[in-house]
C-alpha cells in the first residue's frame, strides 16, 4: 500500500478512534464515519479493565501484544487528555484476582508461574492475607493473586477524548451514517453511506461486531468477527470502597472514586441482540455478591450492553488486505478493544504511512481467514 493521504476509518468505537487520531497526528487528513455516536458501539458497555496478565497464556501472541500496549498507556492517555482537554480517569492499583476453592487457586498458581518466568511482578495470597488485602472478599476466599501493574480506564472518556484530540488534529467525524458498501473507483475507495458517499486514497475497517456486515467490492469472503454479548452493570457502593480491581471466575469489580462499582460482565451467543436481561442482571449481581457479600446493599444504577467482536482464533483482525489494495482492517478485538487500542493504532499507522509492518502482525493478517 502506498502511502495514503485521505483516509477514511469505518467504525467511531475506541479501536476506530484510536486508528484515526494516530493517522491524523501524523499527517494524513482522516474522516470517521459511523451510525452511532462516539463510542456507542461495544466500548459503552466496557469497564475499561486493563489487565493482560489475568489469563496469561503463553501458548498465543495474545499475552505479548496486550503486554505491548500496557507499556504505552502511561504515555497515550497523557497525550490524549494534553490534546483533548479532557481529564481521563487512569488508575494503575491493581487487580485481585481472587479464588474461591481449591481448582481455582491452582489455576491462579499457573498464572503466577507464567508470569514469575517472565519476570512479572505477581504475588500469591493464601486466604487470610486476602482478606487483609482486600477486607470485602468472601470468607470462602482460598487465596488470589495480586498483580500490581494492572489498572483501568474510563473507556468512554478516553474515547470521547480520542475523537476529540483527532478532530483537533483535523480530521472530520461524521456520525449517524451507516456505512452499506466499500468500492474502489480507479484509485480511489468509495465509501457508500445512507447520507452519501465519502471517497478516499484508503479505507481502514473498524466497524467491531459489524465488520463482517459490509459489502466490499472485490472481497469475496468476509471477515469472521461475530458478536458476543456483554452485559456490565452500574452499582452505588456504599461505605469503604473497594481497594482495587477484584476479580472470581464469575465475575469481575471495578470501583470507581465517585463510589460507583461496575460489575461485568456476561459472555454470550446472542447474535446482534443488544437487549439487557433478567437472566444476565441477576447473573452479575449473584457473582458480585457471592465475591463481595457487601454488594447486597449496594443501589442498582443500570446496565449496559455491548457486542464485542471476536473471532475463529480469538485473535484481532489487524492488517492490509490480500483481495483489495488500499483496504486495511483493524476489527476483532473481542475484549481487549480497550487495552490493545495504543497498540493497534500505532500498528496500523506504521504500516499506512511509513511502510513499516511489524512482525506481530503476521499472526493477526486478514489472510488468515482466506482472501480478505
Amino acid at each position: 500500500m502506498t502511502r495514503p493521504s485521505d483516509i477514511i476509518v469505518v467504525g467511531a468505537g475506541i479501536i476506530g478512534c484510536a486508528v484515526a487520531h494516530e493517522l491524523a497526528r501524523r499527517g494524513a487528513s482522516v474522516d470517521i464515519v459511523d451510525d452511532r455516536p462516539v463510542g456507542m458501539g461495544a466500548t459503552q458497555a466496557s469497564a475499561g479493565v486493563l489487565a493482560p496478565f489475568i489469563e496469561a497464556d503463553e501458548m498465543t501472541p495474545l499475552l505479548d501484544l496486550t503486554i505491548r500496549s500496557l507499556d504505552l498507556y502511561d504515555d497515550f492517555v497523557r497525550r490524549i487528555s494534553e490534546e483533548s482537554g479532557l481529564s481521563i480517569p487512569y488508575r494503575r492499583t491493581g487487580t485481585l484476582d481472587v479464588a474461591l476453592d481449591e481448582f481455582e487457586l491452582r489455576a491462579l498458581q499457573k498464572i503466577a508461574e507464567t508470569l514469575s518466568r517472565r519476570a512479572v511482578p505477581a504475588l500469591m495470597l493464601d486466604a487470610p492475607t486476602t482478606r487483609a488485602e482486600e477486607p470485602h472478599v468472601c470468607a470462602e476466599a482460598a487465596g488470589a493473586l495480586l498483580i500490581e501493574a494492572h489498572g483501568y480506564v474510563d473507556a468512554n472518556q478516553l474515547t470521547r477524548g480520542l475523537a476529540a484530540a483527532a478532530r483537533h488534529a483535523g480530521a472530520q467525524l461524521i456520525e449517524r451514517s451507516r456505512v452499506r458498501r466499500i468500492v474502489r473507483r480507479g484509485t480511489e475507495m468509495v465509501v457508500h453511506t445512507d447520507h452519501g458517499s465519502l471517497t478516499g486514497n484508503a479505507v481502514v475497517l473498524a466497524a467491531g461486531s459489524w465488520s463482517g456486515e459490509l459489502a466490499i467490492d472485490g472481497v469475496t469472503a468476509r471477515v469472521p468477527v461475530r458478536p458476543v454479548r456483554g452485559q456490565l452493570l452500574s452499582l452505588a457502593w456504599s461505605g469503604i470502597p473497594l481497594r482495587r480491581v477484584t476479580w472470581s471466575r464469575r465475575c469481575y469489580l471495578v470501583p470507581w472514586e465517585d463510589g460507583t462499582l461496575l460489575v461485568g460482565a456476561t459472555v454470550e451467543e446472542a447474535g446482534f441482540d443488544e437487549r439487557a436481561t433478567v437472566a444476565g442482571v441477576r447473573d452479575l449481581l449473584e457473582a458480585a455478591c457471592d465475591l463481595t457479600p457487601h454488594a447486597w446493599t449496594a443501589s442498582f444504577c443500570g446496565a449496559r450492553v455491548g457486542l464485542r467482536p471476536a473471532t475463529p482464533d480469538g485473535l484481532p483482525v489487524i492488517g492490509a488486505s490480500s483481495a483489495a489494495s488500499s483496504l486495511m482492517y483493524a476489527t476483532g478485538h473481542y475484549r481487549n478493544g480497550v487495552l490493545l487500542a495504543p497498540l493497534t493504532a500505532k500498528l496500523v499507522a506504521d504500516a499506512m504511512l511509513e511502510q513499516r509492518v511489524d512482525p506481530a502482525l503476521a499472526a493477526l493478517r486478514p489472510g488468515r481467514f482466506g482472501a480478505l
